[in-house]
């Protein structure tokens, strides 16, 4: 099970982004998504919490495909968390989206509690070993996957055939951390190296077709594997004698037209053992890894002044990036899912004599705010600032379901060279639509 993620060093920061205190007041009182799940879980849609911080912003394409959910206290567990964000795609991707969205925590939730040991139990799991750990967690994930998707092809109110949606979760039990990845959003993690340097590691792989073990998959199911005329760069599924429906991904829930043909709903699980160096993850769909890379993320949500900012904070760059980047493009829906893993003490620690601002590379994302703040503590103690400027920094590894490792795009080499490669120049002998 081992995974090696990308990793890019950041130093030390001494000034704070001053976020908008009417945002902070629109995201405070957004109470209203709140309900209460399986065994008492707090189950929020939007907002805040000492922990999280989520966000949401419609695209520039029709109908807000993305959602998102955490669910605190999960299996009624006090420091137990289930976080995931739903890319949806297709006619009615919007309503799988949020069909998986309400259903796959609880599926999960139920599969945990009808065994003989309450909740994933992952802590009493690990005393043989984070291997035994992960593939504890691994079998039941797998399980209420793979009956989502059952349950989403028999519903008959839902049109998943030729529909369908990503998912990324991530369930945190104290300090041990499970991940699973169905499609090509993502999460990444905010960590500390030996010199108390922030480092951004991929916690997943992006699941495109051009992957060499996805698109072996999906031609040894008779599927095919093309990039169109004019997106060259981006590859797509295809059935084996139409050329529909042209999906970007390798695995999703729903779009059972291509289930035959290589497209699956297994995700890729890993485990990791968290460790006081840290700090944040950060789920999130492709809208805004289209434009921004890992290390920029973590700068962005660790500059935010306060935790319940730092979602939106992230979304805004990411928009202000689409309009730099692709101003004939239409922008992406994107959704994001801080999880905070401390509490006890503020992150940032302000310089008396000098404050910075935090300025994100113009070329990147263009213009930025000149807002300062004095006071180094927000309204309820928890800042999430840290620093600034990025450096590379080489790879650390992560257990994963298949023993494949991830890499973050823009940098930094692994044992995965090979996949690397191909993901930046897709392989020859993969068809072209001519």
């Amino acid at each position: 099970m081992g995974a090696c993620c990308s990793c890019q060093r950041i130093e030390r920061f001494d000034g704070f982004y001053a976020a908008d205190e009417a945002v902070e007041k629109t995201i405070e009182d957004e109470d209203l998504y709140v309900r209460r799940g399986d065994h008492g879980a707090r189950v929020r849609l939007q907002g805040s919490s000492k922990y999280i911080s989520t966000f949401i912003q419609q695209g520039k394409k029709g109908t807000n495909q993305d959602a998102m959910t955490v669910w605190e206290s999960f299996t009624g567990e006090r420091d137990m968390f289930f976080c995931g964000v739903f890319d949806g795609h297709g006619p009615s991707g919007h309503v799988v989206a949020r069909y998986v969205r309400d259903l796959l925590p609880s599926k999960l939730s139920s599969s945990s509690s009808s065994s003989a040991s309450k909740g994933f139990n992952i802590s009493a799991a690990s005393s043989g070993g984070d291997e035994n750990a992960g593939n504890f967690g691994d079998a039941r994930i797998l399980k209420s996957f793979k009956e989502m998707d059952e349950e989403l092809e028999g519903d008959a109110g839902i049109e998943s055939y030729c529909s369908g949606t990503t998912a990324v979760t991530v369930i945190k039990q104290r300090e041990h951390l499970i991940i699973a990845n169905l499609g090509d959003s993502r999460a990444v993690m905010c960590t500390r190296d030996d010199q108390d340097l922030l480092v951004a590691e991929q916690l997943t792989v992006d699941l495109k077709p051009n992957l060499p073990s996805e698109a072996e998959r999906i031609r040894s199911c008779q599927g095919r594997v093309m990039a169109m005329e004019g997106e060259p760069n981006v590859y797509r599924i295809w059935m084996p004698d139409e050329d529909c429906p042209g999906l970007a991904m390798a695995r999703a829930f729903g779009d059972f037209c291509l289930k035959d043909f290589g497209l699956i709903s297994t995700p890729e699980v890993f485990y990791r053992k968290l460790t006081e160096r840290d700090e944040f993850v950060v789920l999130a769909t492709d809208g805004i890894w289209d434009v921004l890379s890992n290390n920029e993320v973590v700068r962005i949500v660790a500059s935010a002044r306060k935790r319940s900012t730092a979602a939106k904070l992230l979304v805004d760059r990411a928009i202000r990036a689409w309009r730099y980047k692709y101003p004939c493009a239409k922008m992406d829906d994107c959704a994001v899912v801080c999880l905070f893993l401390k509490r006890q003490r503020p992150l940032l620690t302000k310089s008396l004599s000098e404050v910075t601002e935090l300025s994100l590379n113009y070329t990147e994302l263009g213009p930025v705010s000149h807002n300062y703040v004095s006071s180094s503590r927000s309204d309820d103690g928890l800042d999430t600032v840290l620093n600034c400027q990025v450096k590379e920094k080489p790879t650390h590894d992560v257990q994963g379901a298949k023993g494949e490792q991830s890499a973050d795009s823009s940098g930094s080499s692994s044992s995965r060279e090979t996949l690397i490669r191909n993901r930046r120049h897709p392989t020859g002998n993969l068809e072209k639509v001519q």
